[in-house]
């Protein structure tokens, strides 16, 4: 496969190779020369971002601190 490089030095992975590798938008990739080569490697993943949205956006954060808090005690003057 080949990719042509446009004027500002970007190219395009093709999507096989995006595919097979799981290079998905966002994901970093660790860029080396090594012996003449171009080498790309995907940066691994944190601790935090392999699990970033893992319980998807149905959560209402207020909902679920007020189940572990219970409920809020009164205010004295």
């Amino acid at each position: 496969m080949e990719a042509v490089v446009a004027e500002r030095g970007q190219f395009t992975i093709p999507k096989k190779i995006r595919d097979k590798l799981g290079i998905t938008p966002g994901t970093v990739l660790e860029v080396t020369a090594e012996s003449g080569q171009l080498i790309a490697r995907k940066k691994p993943a944190s601790g935090v971002d392999a699990v970033f949205g893992i319980l998807g956006r149905a959560i209402d954060t207020d909902k679920v601190m007020s189940e572990l808090r219970g409920r809020p005690f009164p205010f004295r003057k």
